[in-house]
């Protein structure tokens, strides 16, 4: 039951990574020195703002996004740990750029090679954890597009895991958006990385070395607990922001920004636009119950069918949700104690608009009773009747 459910929530994960775009306000004086913006939430994937948000551009070192999902999806996977120690190669060491000047052989943990990305968009970091989790730089490139592909991004294209400048690079802010609302939708652990201003690696040895991070909002602004900046020549200034207030979290993308000041800026006025124009509200929460059924020929004989994740709509303040209408349709065929697959879908509509298809799912693990257990529970039934 637990393989079944994890896999229904990774493919469920990748359905809800279609974003829908929201009636939003026309003209809105956003972004206005970017050459790309997005604004979405990311739980909903709604688009609440956008500019050319499809133009390909250099991402810069926003491309450590990726680099970091990975990360914490091997970590999750259980194929690294946060304390696992790894060795800097040759060609790690050569990166140049932003970087915390590993040496040739230095081990550093999983965890300081975190925070020095996620901190310090360290270029020579970002290519010890590629190499760890690829077996080479190159490999890992590859895994970096076939994530792209497996999230739906159509204008991306990653060269390498640190965004240095090299041709056949580029992303989009609507991809860049994307896969960051993936990022801290399945492994929010990553916001303690991001959502630190300043810190230390290799604190306790002569080579203690500085980390601050270049996205001052973290410091400065309240709720505001990543993501990732970016610069090169060609790419501009570059930032993708995070930011909660109470149930509501935004994700800001800007991309071929004028100035880091600019950059900056426009990525807080597109959040604070959100925060104050719209909010969530929570249709279901996972594990919520559809329905209660009960059947002899299985175990448990009482079992339930469950929503598999949260369902939220995101709305403008004081608009009517009225018009939401919900559809249950369950496979009852298929909950037979053997595979358990395929139990249903929950459709919710808006007006006449299909909005989201659910997986619904067992909270039990049911399997089919033998004829010993069936006989017993007749028995049961029969005492409970005639008492």
């Amino acid at each position: 039951m637990k393989k079944t459910f994890i896999f229904i929530f990774i493919v469920l994960s990748l359905i809800a990574f279609k974003t829908i775009k929201i009636h939003g306000d026309e003209n809105l004086d956003l972004a206005v020195n970017a050459k790309s913006a997005v604004l979405i939430e990311p739980s909903t994937m709604q688009v609440i703002f956008e500019k050319n948000p499809y133009e390909e551009l250099a991402p810069a070192s926003m491309t450590k996004i990726m680099t970091m999902l990975l990360t914490m999806e091997n970590i999750s996977n259980n194929v690294l740990t946060y304390d696992e120690m790894l060795t800097a190669s040759e060609y790690a060491t050569k990166m140049g750029g932003t970087q915390i000047y590993l040496e040739v052989g230095e081990k550093m943990s999983v965890h300081d090679l975190l925070k020095a990305v996620a901190v310090a968009s360290a270029n020579d970091a970002a290519v010890v954890l590629a190499e760890a989790i690829g077996g080479s730089c190159d490999n890992f490139v590859k895994m970096m597009n076939d994530k792209a592909k497996e999230l739906g991004l159509e204008h991306t294209n990653f060269k390498n895991p640190n965004g240095l400048p090299e041709n056949d690079h580029y992303s989009c802010a609507m991809d860049m958006a994307v896969m960051s609302a993936y990022l801290v939708n399945n492994y929010p652990d990553i916001l303690k990385y991001t959502s630190i201003y300043e810190d230390y690696v290799r604190e306790d040895t002569e080579k203690k070395f500085w980390l601050v991070n270049r996205n001052k909002l973290v410091k400065y602004v309240e709720g505001v607990d990543g993501l990732k900046t970016g610069w090169t020549n060609e790419a501009g200034y570059c930032l993708t922001a995070t930011m909660k207030k109470d149930n509501l979290r935004l994700v800001a993308v800007t991309m071929g920004n004028t100035s880091p000041d600019n950059r900056t800026k426009e990525a807080l006025q597109m959040l604070n636009y959100g925060m104050s124009n719209y909010e969530i509200v929570s249709l279901y929460k996972e594990g919520d119950i559809i329905k209660t059924y009960q059947n002899i020929d299985l175990l448990p004989t009482t079992y339930h069918i469950i929503v598999s994740k949260d369902v939220n709509v995101l709305k403008r303040k004081g608009e009517s949700l009225d018009n939401i209408t919900t559809e249950e349709i369950i496979n009852y065929e298929n909950i037979d104690g053997i595979s358990n697959k395929d139990i249903g879908i929950l459709k919710i509509s808006i007006g006449d608009k299909l909005y989201k298809e659910v997986e619904l799912i067992l909270l039990e693990d049911v399997k089919k009773a033998s004829f010993f257990e069936v006989f017993l529970q007749i028995l049961k039934e029969i005492f409970l009747i005639t008492r």
